[in-house]
This record gives C-alpha cells, structure tokens and sequence, in this order.
C-alpha cells in the first residue's frame, strides 16, 4: 500500500506500517491524558497497543506461511489502524485449501491465547476476569488482557464476512457443494448484511470506529464477488483472446512529438517502445509524456521518457493469470509478443473489464460459451 514504512522482514515477507497507523498512537495517549492518567500511563497504553499489534503481525503470518504451502506468495503484510492486511497473491480455490489458509490466522491467536495462560498458570499468577486491572496493574495484569484482546481478535475475525477470514472460512464450507462464485456471493451477501448491522450500531452509538469497520467490511465483501465472478468470466483464456490488436508502436529515437500524434490520433495511452534488432525496449506511459512536456520539451527523445525493460507477456498465456499479475502489480497496460518475439497486441485491464461485460451479457441470454477470438 502506499504511503506506508517497512519496519521489518520476517520469512523473506516484507511488514509494514501504514501512515495512518499513527492516529490510533496518538488517539490512545490523547485518550489516557484526557482522563487524567498522566504520561505513563499513556505510554503503557501505547506498548499494549503495539503488543496487540505485534500478535496482529502473527496472525497475519499464520495465513501468509500458510498459504505458501500451495505455493501462494504473499507480497507483504500491512498494519493499519483496524488490523492488519496480507496480501497475497491470490486464494487458493481448493476449499480444503481455503479453508486452512483462512483459520491459520485465527489459530495463531488461540495458541497465543493459552501460551498466557499456560505461563500465567505456572506461575501463580493467573487471575479471573473480573479481578483483571485494566489500566496499570502488574505484568500478569497486561500479559492477561492481552489474552483477552487475542480471544476477542479470534471471535472478531471468525464472523461470517468478507473479507475477515470468518467469510472465507464460509465461502471454502459452500464451495464443497456450490460453484465458487456462488458460494462467494453468498459469502459476500452475509458480510454485507453484517456490515450494515455494524454501520447501524455505530451510528447510534456515535462509534466512528465501528462504522470505519462496516465500510471496509461492506466494500471488501463487494469487491471480493466482483474477483470472483471475473475470475470465472476469464477463466480458460489466453491473453490473445483479450487482448488491443490494433495499436501504435514508437521507436526509441522518435521525438515526443510523434508520440503526441499518436496519443491525439486514437483512446491509446501507453505505447510499446521498439528498437530495432531488440524489440520492445520500455514503455511510454501517457503520464510520463505529459510530464516531459512540460520540462523537456517535445523533441525529447521517446527512448530517454519511456519506462525501461517494462514487463511484457506472450500471447497464448493464461489470461487469469496475467490478468491477476497486473492487477496485483499495479500495471494498466502489457505489451503481447508472438512466439517470434513481435508486438501482436496491447492487454490493458479496460480491455479486459470489457470483455467480461460482454461475456456477462451473452451468458444472461443463455450461452456459456467462451469468447474466443480468430487468431
């Protein structure tokens, strides 16, 4: 995500701080210094928040080393003010699959849970609930809440809605006896009513935080059966299928010039850069040739605005995967190559979006059939 800090790397994973982690620190010491507790107390606050936050980067973990097991990298993990993200690469598919990837994290938690209370126990100093001072207090007192805090984050999680992991935890359940995309949208359909059940509450009880939680459950449950249903659309083709086959190439010592012509010419944005002898040699972005202008001028050589050795994928690759490369690396345009090496087209991801439109139109109408195209 941008804007966020790495702080560290565990198991070659990358974990980061997004900026906005920082509000929950100062929400807590503003909340500790307005009661009155004094500067300590807010920075005990703020340890047990970072505990908390520690066992949130295990947890996040327990799904990425998980999922390596299939063969699923994880790009790196994300701590933000409500929790923490993994991205990775994809879901497995297989509901066993799923389904394990999905509890690894919340089992985490348990094992956190009953380390404390095995320690605790040992020790002597295992209190009930109620004797738990909440602010302050000895070790036992903070290693006890943070027991409570880890149960809480299993029971928080395990709720049936995308895209926390009760929701995949249901949709790999479903999927043993339904179609994946209908057991996402099913899936999804359950968090969006929790969602609305978390927004109502929040309002009532001027809870901000509670309502940050129903949007983010609301648009992850959204945007999880949108994957889904164009996951299945694509699903069987190659990126030829989807692919611009009519398009524009530059070479590396044209001016901008010419690449203005083109960009005013046809809805094309980014362009292939050719060399010749060595073919596709970078990309020129339609943002970088606006920025060039203006502090280049436009008989700048294309060859020193494009973005070099840009990624390029061969025309009879599997295009879920392509498509899914892009999506995650945040790429908008590939150029396709033929078994020759020559540019045969632009995949770009409005192209793609267009095609599963039109295969959703046809498939309303009846025919399941998939698109494919002459070659």
């Amino acid at each position: 995500m941008r804007w966020s800090l790495k702080i560290a790397t565990v198991a070659e994973i990358g974990i980061f701080v997004h900026w906005t982690f920082v509000l929950i620190i100062g929400w807590i010491v503003m909340v500790f210094l307005a009661q009155g507790q004094g500067y300590w107390a807010a920075a005990e606050g703020v340890v047990f928040v970072l505990a908390i936050f520690g066992c949130i980067v295990l947890h996040e973990l327990g799904h990425a080393l998980t999922a390596r097991r299939y063969g699923i990298p994880t790009r790196d993990i994300t701590l933000l003010p409500i929790g923490g993200v993994a991205r990775l690469e994809r879901m497995p598919e297989d509901p066993a699959q799923e389904f394990r990837v999905a509890i690894a994290g919340p089992v985490v938690n348990v094992v956190i849970a009953l380390f404390i209370v095995g320690g605790l126990s040992v020790a002597g100093a295992w209190k009930p609930f109620t004797e738990i001072v909440w602010i302050g207090g000895t070790a036992a007192d903070f290693l006890l809440r943070l027991m409570w805090v880890n149960l809480f984050i299993v029971g928080f999680n395990l709720l049936p809605a995308f895209p926390m992991d009760g929701g995949r935890v249901l949709r790999s359940i479903l999927a043993r006896k339904l179609d994946f995309v209908q057991a996402t949208q099913i899936s999804a359909k359950v968090g969006q009513s929790m969602a609305l059940v978390f927004g109502f509450f929040g309002i009532l009880a001027l809870n901000p935080f509670l309502v940050l939680i129903a949007l983010f459950v609301f648009v992850g449950a959204q945007a999880e059966s949108h994957s889904a249903q164009l996951t299945s659309f694509i699903r069987g083709l190659q990126v030829k299928d989807a692919m611009m086959r009519r398009f524009s190439c530059l070479s590396e010592e044209d001016s901008l010039s010419v690449a203005i012509d083109q960009l005013l010419a046809g809805s094309q944005q980014e362009f292939p850069v050719w060399r010749d002898g060595a073919g596709v040699v970078g990309l020129l972005r339609g943002r970088d040739l606006v920025e060039a202008l203006s502090t280049r001028g436009r008989f700048e050589r294309v060859g020193d605005v494009m973005e070099p050795d840009y990624p390029v994928v061969e025309d009879d690759e599997p295009l879920e995967y392509v498509f899914h490369k892009m999506t995650s690396d945040g790429l908008s345009t590939l150029p396709v190559l033929d078994k020759k090496g020559a540019v045969v087209g632009l995949l770009t991801r409005e192209n793609v979006g267009e095609l599963v439109m039109i295969s959703s139109a046809i498939k309303r109408r009846g025919d399941n059939q998939p698109i494919r195209r002459a070659a």
